[in-house]
């Protein structure tokens, strides 16, 4: 593509000419430690492409869903479900192809199930956020073949604050939604003891749309509102060698369901051989939300979690490291219609995980490690649409690195096993059913190349098996939020995913760059196909299938640090998804390019002004609809400051300044529901 040649070529030219100067005033680009890769690799010295979110760029990134925050990364999207539900879309693949982790345990909610339900991640307590693309991401899970999310936040302190007490203190609002949050915490030490107490409140309107939103006569997204509250509390005890630690966290939700559909829907016919047919609801009387004066649908959300970590470094039986992790998780929520609960779900869930780092065998240091995943969902409702089911899943794999010279290899391999329980031998429609049992075995080899000292060329090579998720298997029923009657098949197998990536990465000098091509063929891809069937109401009936699938790629960015204070960025990113025989999938990205410009205006002041450029996408499954192209400029300022006690910055923030007419082609609800209009956010970070 045209806009990644470009700032390539550009790259290559200009670090040709700028040698000389190098030598006097080098410039060398962040080096940042990767938390959810065990063998503690630099981003740099990494076999697949990856991508941190940390400080001034965290800040002005951080939103009130997970995809919404990490959407300007390349490669990186979110599902946009209005503003309480976005999950990550990395390469053109979601759901459960993108592991979502909290310091490496998954997030265990319901995400993974429906783009309407929300990641129990809050990015406002991230201090920082690691993106994986690709498959190389076998410490996670063979599922993962588009990659990982991991959320890194202090909830569970890992080392002792310096003054022995540490608070933090911040507010900020927008126009867009009349969005107040308030956010606080305190780090309190006593000894090798750590206790650490934050928590949070947002309060979100339906936000302005670009225009009128469709079918009303008013300039807001209806039901698009949001509101939060999130506690957690944690401890540790901090030693010079590792540390063990605990947290509760409590997180409760209320948003609204965007476009979802007041209908009923029943069947004719009996087995797999039954129609559909849909009919309107009248609104009813809502409730007695501020925000909510139609009776919009919305969704009460309450996640109780434990987390017990601890890491320690050792000198025992050949091993180096050790470090052990546990969630646990009680999650419901209930999907409201006018006064009444239509669905409930409930999901008691939890995931330990080992990894023991052993010393060097000749020359090869590695990690061992095993994952053990419990997941019990139940759900009652008319929408009810998946059976009650236990998921057991067990993992054992390893990951070994080699270095010699300028050149570091990586290899991989996990198997896992996975048995779906169901708790009934008939599912919700009298369907006969039955528990399922899969394997599979992952494989991955890579390499890191530094052909020269600013210069490294990385490559990987990997072989994933993803496992059937019960929803795929089991579904049969309407839901009305993505407006679909879903159909499961209890002939799933496993999808096996062949990917090739090659990365060239150049880390010093006024031009520093990282442009990755990839290639990813998945045989026997699982995908939910529009039959094609409207059974009214807005509805379409949508079938899980599986087939082959390729997906070619490009993305990357390339910087330019001027000496006057000004960092230059340009990036892009591309994805192709197409089904063998068969068209294009559904919800693949359009392409985009963008610049951003960071300028120095003072010590303590720095502006931002970015401009993205997303490009139509009319590559399409059947029965999509097209999305438009559209522009988004942006503008920042942020003021670090301080005063005897205590250190803070003002920060302001306008997004969407043309105010256009934007939808992603990610969402399952793009035909109804535009993106906000012009914002302007502003706030300030107290710390003591």
């Amino acid at each position: 593509m045209l806009f990644l040649r470009t700032p390539l070529a550009i790259a290559v030219v200009l670090s040709t000419w700028t040698g000389t100067a190098l030598a006097n005033n080098p410039l060398t680009l962040k080096t940042s430690v990767v938390n959810s890769n065990s063998l503690a690799q630099s981003q740099l010295r990494m076999v697949n492409a990856s991508e941190i979110l940390t400080d001034e760029e965290l800040q002005l990134a951080q939103s009130a869903t997970l995809g919404e925050t990490v959407n300007q990364l390349p490669g990186v999207w979110g599902s946009s479900f209005g503003s309480g539900a976005s999950r990550p879309v990395i390469r053109g693949m979601d759901a459960g192809r993108v592991k979502v982790l909290n310091n490496g345990i998954d997030s265990l909610d319901a995400s993974t199930m429906s783009a309407d339900h929300a990641v129990t991640i809050e990015p406002m307590f991230a201090e920082r956020i690691e993106v994986l693309k690709g498959p190389a991401t076998l410490l996670y899970g063979g599922g993962a073949i588009g990659g990982v999310v991991n959320v890194v936040d202090s909830k569970i302190p890992t080392q002792l604050p310096e003054k022995g007490y540490a608070l933090d203190l911040q507010w900020q609002g927008n126009t867009v939604a009349k969005e107040n949050l308030v956010k606080a915490g305190a780090t309190l030490a006593q000894g090798p003891f750590a206790l650490r107490i934050e928590g949070l409140k947002r309060d979100a309107d339906p936000y302005r749309t670009a225009g009128r939103a469709d079918g009303s006569h008013k300039r807001k997204q209806e039901g698009s509102y949001n509101d939060t509250n999130s506690f957690n509390i944690g401890t540790s005890w901090i030693t010079d060698n590792g540390y063990t630690g605990i947290a509760y966290s409590r997180q409760a939700n209320e948003y609204g369901l965007l476009a979802h559909e007041h209908g009923h829907c029943h069947t004719h016919g009996h087995g797999e051989h039954m129609h559909w047919h849909c009919g309107h609801h009248g609104h009813g009387h809502g409730h007695d939300h501020d925000h909510d004066e139609h009776g919009t649908p919305y969704i009460d959300m309450l996640q109780k979690r434990w987390d017990l970590r601890s890491e320690y470094d050792i000198n025992l039986a050949g091993f180096e490291h050790i470090r052990f992790a546990l969630g646990h998780t009680d999650y419901q929520h209930k999907e409201i219609e006018g006064a009444e609960v239509a669905t409930q779900i409930n999901n008691k869930a939890t995931e330990a995980r080992l990894e023991l780092t052993h010393a060097p065998i000749a020359g090869w240091r590695g990690i061992l490690g095993g994952q053990i995943v419990r997941k019990d969902f139940r759900n009652t409702g008319e929408e009810a649409y998946v059976p009650n089911t236990l998921t057991k899943n067990q993992a054992l794999f390893i990951v070994e690195e080699y270095e010699q010279g300028n050149w570091r290899y990586e290899l991989g391999a996990r198997h896992e096993w996975q048995s779906i329980e169901v708790r009934k031998d008939l599912d919700i429609r009298n369907r006969p059913t039955k528990n399922k049992n899969h394997n599979g075995t992952s494989l991955s080899a890579g390499a890191v190349w530094q052909f020269v000292p600013e210069y490294s060329l990385a490559s990987s090579i990997s072989r994933s098996q993803r496992l059937p998720i019960a929803d795929e298997l089991y579904a049969f029923g309407p839901h009305a939020a993505s407006r679909t009657i879903e159909q499961g098949n209890l002939s799933l197998d496993k999808e096996t995913s062949h990917n090739i990536d090659l990365s060239l990465r150049k880390t010093q000098g006024f031009v520093t760059f990282n442009l990755t091509a990839y290639r990813n063929q998945v045989k026997d891809y699982i995908y939910a196909a529009d039959t094609g069937d409207r059974p009214g109401a807005g509805y379409r009936v949508i079938q899980y299938r599986q087939n082959d699938a390729t997906f070619n790629g490009l993305e990357g960015d390339v910087n330019f640090a001027f000496n006057t204070g000004t960092d230059l960025t340009l990036w892009g990113d591309h994805v192709r998804g197409k089904l063998k025989h068969d068209g294009h999938l559904a919800r693949i990205p359009s392409a985009r390019f963008g610049v951003r410009v960071k300028q120095r205006i003072q010590d303590n002041l720095t502006g931002h002004v970015s401009f993205t450029r997303v490009q139509k996408q009319d590559k399409l499954a059947d029965f999509e609809q097209k999305t438009s192209g559209y522009n988004l400029l942006g503008a920042a300022l942020v003021y670090d400051g301080n005063a005897d006690a205590f250190n803070y910055q003002l920060f302001a923030r306008a997004d969407n300044l043309l105010n256009v007419k934007a939808r992603e082609h990610t969402s399952w609800i793009k035909d109804q529901v535009q993106l906000p209009g012009r914002n302007f956010t502003a706030g300030i970070k107290v710390s003591f």
